[in-house]
């Protein structure tokens, strides 16, 4: 099972089809389904005339990017060349492919750049301090080539984005219930159970896709499925782990950041003097780390009060930033606790529902008074 986001997938292809073609942006967090919606673009546009490329994995030096795309792909483009003798000039070639590339037939193509937001690592080379603005204006120089892109840090992205009216940022929201429903089905759950895997997944596509299947797998209630899927070493811990320190990695102040995420793991909302009370350290410097956590959407302010962006991002921080992985127990009351916020007091039959089924493990600790 992947869920789809088709509604999102029209509203791309109208950037590209608009007179003059805009340049569709994709913001979304981890899980989102930015990556698969590229996929079933180039499926839809065919191999023929789509290139997708991952910025993320194949960006090492503009040189070695600049002679891995040109290997991998099916286009050519006249006057450019691997050979490039700096950084600088390897750069404007790999800009100068992406707007004069062309097909076998010598049509205009597509090129679909994932997390293209990791060409800021070619910022400390020679003349690049200014690659991703540079970037931007090499694919809105006119060509008849079209291009979307996708970057994981909403926050960094519409900071980059904004003022460009090349560009339609195109913020991939949480899932609605309907959408859940759709890619669901009311055959495989009843509308309460659909109900508090939207809940307990906060609309996040991933989230909410690991809970179903959990869910099957195990033959299990959404809360029991849940607690299975952040013991150790299970998928969601593996996937939010992966979320946590990419994020981390991607700010400043590591360690610094860690602990504010772990004071606001144990208590949320917090002011900034809370916070900086809780941290020992000054409320200037308390708020240069609240304000990086900030750019990589690890913590988020409402009122001036700060919580952590992604709850089950935060409900993993109370597991498993700790000296020893968690019990099973530990998970279960954990989990108990995150459910009460988040489900409606009235649906308790959700929590147990399949207690009676064969040998799967009893979660009997997880119940809704």
């Amino acid at each position: 099972m992947t869920i789809a986001r088709p509604g999102f997938e029209r509203r791309v292809l109208s950037a590209l089809d608009a007179r003059p073609a805009r340049i569709p942006v994709l913001v979304g967090g981890c899980g989102t389904g930015r990556t698969f919606l590229l996929r079933r673009l180039r499926e839809r546009l065919g191999p023929s005339g789509c290139q997708y490329i991952d910025i993320e994995r194949s960006a090492t030096t503009p040189e070695r990017l600049l002679r891995t795309v040109l290997m991998a792909s099916p286009f050519t483009a006249p006057d450019v060349s691997a050979d490039a003798r700096s950084p600088r000039e390897a750069f404007d070639s790999l800009v100068a492919f992406f707007q004069g590339a062309r097909s076998r037939s010598g049509a205009p193509v597509t090129f679909l750049l994932d997390e293209a937001l990791e060409f800021r690592t070619f910022e400390n080379f020679p003349r690049l301090r200014h690659v991703f603005h540079d970037l931007i204006a090499g694919l809105s120089g006119g060509s008849t080539n079209r291009f979307v892109l996708t970057t994981r840090f909403i926050t960094r992205g519409l900071r980059f984005v904004r003022d460009q009216p090349s560009l339609e940022v195109i913020h991939l929201t949480p899932l609605t219930i309907d959408e859940l429903r759709e890619t669901i089905g009311t055959r495989v759950m009843d509308d309460d159970v659909l109900a508090a895997v939207h809940a307990l997944a906060d609309g996040h596509a991933g989230y909410a896709q690991a809970l179903a299947e959990q869910m099957q797998s195990i033959d299990a209630d959404p809360i029991s499925a849940l607690a299975a899927l952040l013991s150790a070493d299970a998928p969601l811990t593996r996937e939010l782990t992966y979320s946590y320190e990419l994020r981390l990695h991607r700010a400043r102040g590591y360690g610094a950041l860690k602990a504010i995420l772990d004071i606001l793991a144990e208590q949320e909302p917090l002011t900034l003097t809370e916070i900086a009370i809780r941290l020992g350290r000054t409320p200037g410097s308390t708020k240069d780390y609240l304000s990086w956590l900030e750019d990589v959407d690890l913590v988020s302010a409402r009122q001036k009060r700060y919580s952590i962006t992604d709850p089950l991002l935060r409900l993993w921080v109370r597991l498993h930033c700790r000296p020893e992985p968690p019990s099973d127990d530990l998970v279960a009351q954990e989990v108990h606790q995150y459910a009460l916020a988040r489900l409606p007091q009235a649906q308790p039959a959700l929590v147990g529902a399949r207690a009676d089924s064969g040998d799967r493990k009893a979660w009997g600790i997880i119940e809704i008074d």
